[in-house]
């Protein structure tokens, strides 16, 4: 098939950028058709650790239950509160929606693959030219840095969804949350500085390439992953840290005013962002397209097309495991009060990360960065064996005593109980096996 005389010979760079077009708008479709699909998994994943049966009466098994929530969105009535600031209103949950997408064009989801006889079939090719490209919208140096730069601006769409909406409750939630993402951003840059120091490298593929040299982040910095996985679900604003929409005390957060599809928007930007979380994740500490966490044989840089495909779906099944994880941990572990997500972070992950990325430092500089895993395993004990001369702040939401209660109980003169059970002076959850498997704290 010779179509040079419609077209013009491709050179090298072209071929790439086509390619990175091409990958652009197929992973736009793939995370579109994966947040839709995301919520019914999540329906599906907390329906069978709850023992129900979950959503499966629209469609073959409820397969088509992501069409029908779509449409009910579109259905609804677009409804914008009087005061609100209509241009803010509306830009809102563009601005956490966004960032989630743009993030991807740095993601390699392979190697590099030769196509030289793809373009010389069609006959595009130049005389004596080869044409390997990378699977990559943008092969940039500081790919890492433009991530975590864009990922921050979901805040905005946070803070001005609130500000906007003319709300005490939407104001409160968007500054609960709005304190929130920005203070576990410093642990989780803090952490991701522990990759690149090790790696010595702001580039994608330098830090998958790392990894199939040797072996996965995951193995060699355990403490930092676990830091990192937690600040992406505080980023993601999913449970246990989804204090901006606790509905017991917020109503719904800073998205209480929104209706229909911009309501859809703020739903599905959990999902965008934690997919994205997942993705960036996979490529810190998972290895990317790697299959082997340790040395040894691996899948390798330049591919084949076939082993190519075979790299895209291992990323995307490293990805799909991390979202299905990020689900089981939302309906395993209770919300955090805001005083303690706070402290966690301030008082905790940040000098715990500050550590491991000085422990990074002295393993650079002495040439012994295969035994990581070894100073991961030393931070852990010196974090837990120091732990308490790092500050600490007073205990909030302490218990107020209330006369006549069984925290405070009223005492007769003689240092009887006034008509009530000895047990009432005990101050344990379940002080008694007569009260019943209770708790009235």
């Amino acid at each position: 098939m010779d179509l040079s005389p419609y077209l013009p010979l491709l050179d090298p760079s072209t071929a790439q950028a086509l390619v990175g077009v091409l990958l652009v708008v197929a992973m736009l479709h793939v995370i579109l058709g994966g947040c839709a699909y995301g919520v019914m998994l999540e329906r599906k994943l907390s329906s069978w650790m709850q023992d129900r049966v979950g959503p499966n009466r629209v469609g073959p098994r409820g397969l088509f239950q992501p069409l029908a929530d779509g449409l009910k969105f579109m259905m609804k009535e677009d409804y914008n509160p009087a005061g609100v600031d209509r241009a803010l209103f509306i830009l809102a949950p563009a601005f956490i929606v966004v960032p989630a997408f743009i993030g991807f064009v740095i993601m390699p989801w392979g190697g590099e693959v030769d196509i030289t006889a793809i373009v010389q079939f069609f006959g595009l090719a130049q005389p004596n030219a080869t044409y390997p490209v990378r699977l990559i919208a943008a092969d940039i140096n500081v790919g890492v840095v433009y991530l975590l730069a864009t990922g921050g601006l979901g805040v905005y769409g946070v803070a001005l969804g609130g500000w906007a909406s003319n709300s005490k409750w939407s104001f409160l939630g968007g500054l609960r949350a709005g304190a929130q993402m920005i203070s576990y951003e410093i642990p989780m840059g803090l952490t991701l500085l522990c990759v690149v120091l090790a790696v010595g490298s702001f580039n994608p593929y330098d830090i998958v390439g790392a990894q199939l040299a040797g072996q996965w982040n995951i193995v060699q910095q355990p403490l930092a992953a676990i830091i990192f996985y937690t600040c992406l679900l505080a980023e993601a604003n999913r449970a246990p840290f989804d204090l901006a929409e606790a509905e017991s005390e917020l109503v719904g957060g800073y998205h209480t005013e929104y209706s229909s599809m911009k309501f859809a928007l703020y739903f599905l930007g959990e999902y965008f962002h934690l997919i994205t979380g997942s993705a960036f994740f996979t490529m810190l500490f998972l290895g990317g397209w790697s299959l082997n966490p340790f040395t040894g044989y691996d899948l390798p840089f330049a591919a084949t097309p076939l082993v190519a495909l075979l790299q895209v779906a291992v990323v995307m099944g490293k990805i799909t495991f991390m979202v299905s994880f990020a689900m089981a941990i939302r309906w395993t572990i209770p919300r955090f009060r805001f005083d303690q997500l706070m402290r966690l972070s301030w008082e905790g992950l940040i000098p715990a990360s500050l550590i491991l990325l000085l422990m990074v430092a002295f393993a650079v500089y002495f040439d012994a960065l295969n035994y990581l895993w070894a100073g991961s395993i030393l931070c852990g004990v010196l974090i837990y064996m120091f732990s308490w001369i790092m500050p600490s702040s007073s205990e909030s939401n302490r218990r107020i005593k209330m006369i006549g209660s069984r925290f405070s109980p009223v005492v007769d003169g003689e240092g009887t109980l006034a008509g009530r059970p000895a047990v009432a002076l005990d101050d344990r959850a379940m002080p008694d096996p007569r009260q019943g498997p209770i708790s009235i704290h």
